[in-house]
């Protein structure tokens, strides 16, 4: 099974959140990737703005076929509100239960939301990664924070996200001619590995194959298509044909 470090409490206030971030910033390490990565998992979570039901999918995939390996999905009660620049204390808790459950741990994994291109650089993918210790980075569908120049028209063109004069992601085409998606590095990665490993994970969508297909799986639990995984069977493996 896959295991994490509780590096805090999760029953917190806003404010100790904000502080919280702050001092796990200076935690986040972005690097080159130290070893090769055959296995991505994609990570999404769904809720309503007002409702405490969440629902969180965990796909790994193996490369360069994009096999699918395993498959987690999950659904609880989340008891932190709603905040803007806050999500990954209201989603992480969901996140690392179903992780809890991998039987197959991947070499990186590739989060439907933020790393570094966060208000206080800290968004899920760095939050989650400094607990797991794997290779973490965001590959969103809109911008939180930084500004860009539209990107080359070609699937692999990229043009760096500033914010207030930091480099905190990229603008990056997925597919020709098709809205960019925003990469942005979480832990044990830098920029260029994460631009590489999104690149890598092309399943001719815009959205990369392991989010694309967390997100189809998270789908299928709030529709009740799919049931979530049980504490005793651990991961659905190769499923993806599901989908």
């Amino acid at each position: 099974m896959a295991e994490f470090e509780q590096l805090h409490e999760w029953s917190l206030t806003p404010r100790e959140a904000v502080e919280l971030q702050k001092s796990l910033r200076e935690r986040v390490r972005i690097e080159p990737l130290k070893k090769k990565v055959e296995t991505v998992a994609g990570a999404d979570i769904s809720f309503n703005k007002f409702d405490p039901t969440i629902y969180t999918g965990i796909v790994v995939l193996r490369l360069p076929n994009l096999e699918v390996v395993e498959e987690v999905g999950i659904v609880g009660e989340t008891k932190f509100p709603y905040v803007p620049g806050l999500l990954s204390f209201r989603e992480s808790p969901s996140v690392l239960e179903a992780w809890a459950k991998l039987k197959n741990v991947p070499d990186a994994v590739m989060f439907d939301g933020q790393g570094l291109a966060h208000p206080r650089r800290v968004g899920i993918a760095c939050h989650v990664g400094l607990i797991i210790k794997r290779p973490t980075f965001g590959c969103a569908k809109s911008v939180l924070v930084g500004k860009y120049e539209e990107p080359g028209e070609e699937r692999g063109s990229w043009s760096p996200m500033v914010d207030k004069g930091e480099t905190v992601g990229a603008a990056l085409r997925t597919k020709t001619r098709v809205q960019p998606i925003y990469v942005s590095p979480g832990h044990l990665i830098d920029l260029e590995g994460a631009i590489d490993l999104t690149l890598r994970c092309d399943g001719g969508y815009r959205q990369p194959e392991p989010t694309r297909r967390a997100h189809l799986l998270v789908n299928a639990l709030r529709r009740g298509e799919r049931k979530p995984t049980s504490e005793s069977d651990g991961g659905t493996e190769g499923q993806g044909s599901l989908f």
